[in-house]
């Protein structure tokens, strides 16, 4: 194991680690900061990238990552002082990483058979962002596809919403009307909500491969997505709200599907036995 030490705030590296905190350097760098012990843990559980974990030395070395990345990575101690200077929140946790940022393959939506995927259209929060990534991890969906103008998948306040569940599944950049149009002509369905949809999203068949589409906050879907989009349904609220959150809205769509594919295999297991 790699170890050293650095107490200037102006050190060449410490400078790097700075740069990722924003967008273009860790576009430049092809790397990203994750902050925390249990991010780094998922991190190093589900063998990502991980090139180096920075600690702060007036905390000492976090023993639970030690005996994870024991052989694999570098280890630098730091001062406080650089702690605070990589992070972006007003309390740093004590210790971050620097990751390479993976390659990930848009050949790899179309290898499972009845796939749930989520595909987002613009999204601009990045607690939105990870909410329904930490959502599709929870449901067992397939993937995840960022279309262009959705918020950097790597930006930290993503990264800390997801809670590690990044880690836990392919999640792919991408052209999303290209992805969208090669999936309907593979027999996909395209699921969008729409306030003035008739149908129930409760009515539709979520068992067969689906795609579910998520737009922007404020203007939902581009009106080029939503020409891709083949079923069109609202969901059913019985108080007084007009709409939902579109993570909230992601995530109860995400479940319904997980809800009737679990009725489905259920029922399947029973006929077979």
């Amino acid at each position: 194991m790699v170890h050293s030490e650095i107490s200037s705030t102006q050190n060449p590296r410490v400078k790097q680690w700075v740069q990722l905190l924003d967008r273009k350097g860790r576009q430049k760098q092809g790397q990203y900061l994750i902050e925390g012990t249990h991010l780094i843990e998922e991190a190093l559980k589900h063998q990502a990238p991980v090139r180096t974990i920075v600690y702060d030395l007036d905390k000492g070395l976090p023993r639970e990552l030690r005996a994870l990345s024991e052989g694999q990575v570098e280890w630098v101690g730091v001062t406080s002082a650089i702690m605070e200077k990589c992070s972006d929140t007003q309390t740093p946790q004590g210790t971050f990483a620097v990751v390479d940022k993976r390659g990930t393959d848009a050949a790899d939506l179309f290898e499972h058979e009845n796939a749930l995927i989520v595909a987002l259209d613009g999204v601009q929060d990045p607690g939105n962002l990870g909410t329904i990534i930490r959502s599709a991890d929870a449901v067992g969906a397939h993937a995840v596809v960022l279309g262009r103008g959705t918020v950097d998948l790597y930006n930290p306040k993503t990264i800390r919403s997801t809670m590690g569940s990044l880690f836990h599944l392919p999640i792919i950049e991408g052209d999303l009307q290209e992805l969208l149009l090669e999936a309907s002509n593979r027999g996909v369905q395209i699921i969008g909500s729409s306030l003035q949809a008739e149908a129930s999203y409760y009515e539709l068949d979520l068992t067969r491969s689906s795609w579910i589409v998520l737009g922007n906050e404020g203007q939902g879907l581009s009106s080029e997505v939503e020409q891709l989009v083949t079923q069109r349904a609202i969901i059913p609220m019985h108080g007084q709200a007009e709409s939902l959150n579109v993570a909230m809205a992601g995530t109860v769509m995400l479940f319904e599907a997980a809800r009737q594919r679990q009725v489905s295999n259920n029922s399947n297991s029973c006929q077979r036995t």
